[in-house]
């Protein structure tokens, strides 16, 4: 099988962009030259890898094809970078982390990333509990994900763990307190989206099946400052904790242990990226 690299790009550029005129306006071409290359590609391999819906997606067996054409990409990509002369190709980098991870300690790695002048660095937010879903489907190259298995074709690291603390302001506490503990079967809750289990993961662990009043509050810097508003109560990121926020109850807390799974590639790119957020990962996670 001899797949062609531009039929290659104009998959990657449809799963990026969602739209055969949005993968033609950023390869350059016309949409009709997209539409041949996915054509000559789908009459090649004998089946449809994508789907002519509203935004565009890769079928199950074009996220097979997906995988292949974003491993090529960076490789051609390198490759560019190390003949370059006079100026200096960019490498694409599509990454998953989760948004706690991303509002925390990833920070500094994205710092790091900022003094690469050959790299364009593209998050994709997603639970760490789903983002090694998007390693599945050839979205991205490496993730933060909180599943320890590799993914088939990837390599597997422990980061360590980051500790969530059940946390609310002083006044909502006082509010809230029963006895000498809070009342967990009435306190309003807030969380982060339909994802985030570890609330409820709390609360079931005290005998309560569920909050009278559920707040959902979808990004990591709005969510924890919701709870300092006392909106209700929240699982906060330990380096999240402040002083305008309380422990409900001291000693509890839920350690989420973090990954990194990264495609396995001999790649001086996604090597690099890979040393850094280990780096960053070690100095600010718990082991």
């Amino acid at each position: 099988m001899n797949l062609v690299p531009s039929q290659l790009a104009a998959l990657v550029a449809i799963a990026d962009h969602g739209t055969f005129d949005a993968a033609a306006r950023h390869l350059h071409v016309t949409p009709s030259a997209v539409s041949q290359r996915i054509r000559a590609l789908e009459s090649q391999l004998g089946r449809v890898v994508v789907q002519r819906t509203t935004p565009c997606r890769p079928t199950a067996d074009g996220e097979v094809v997906l995988r292949l054409a974003r491993q090529v990409q960076l490789l051609h990509d390198e490759l560019g970078e190390s003949l370059a002369h006079g100026g200096t190709p960019t490498v694409d980098l599509p990454v998953a982390v989760n948004a706690d991870s991303l509002a925390t300690w990833f920070r500094a790695a994205i710092g790091e990333v900022a003094g690469w002048a050959d790299v364009a660095l593209r998050l994709h937010v997603e639970d760490q509990a789903f983002s090694a879903g998007l390693l599945r489907s050839g979205d991205v190259l490496a993730a933060v994900t909180s599943e320890p298995t590799a993914v088939q074709g990837c390599s597997v690291e422990r980061l360590g763990a980051l500790r969530y603390v059940p946390a609310a302001t002083p006044a909502f506490a006082d509010r809230w307190r029963r006895g000498r503990g809070p009342d967990w079967a009435a306190m309003p809750v807030v969380v982060f989206n339909e994802k985030d289990g570890l609330q409820h993961h709390v609360l079931a662990g005290r005998g309560v099946a569920g909050p009278p009043v559920v707040h959902r509050v979808p990004t990591s810097a709005d969510f924890a400052e919701a709870v300092r508003l006392g909106l209700g109560w929240g699982m906060i990121p330990e380096p999240q904790l402040d002083a305008s926020l309380v422990p409900l109850v001291r000693r509890l807390h839920v350690d989420v242990a973090l990954h990194w799974q990264r495609w396995r590639l001999d790649s001086p790119v996604l090597d690099r990226l890979t040393d850094a957020v280990r780096r960053h990962a070690r100095r600010a996670l718990r082991p």
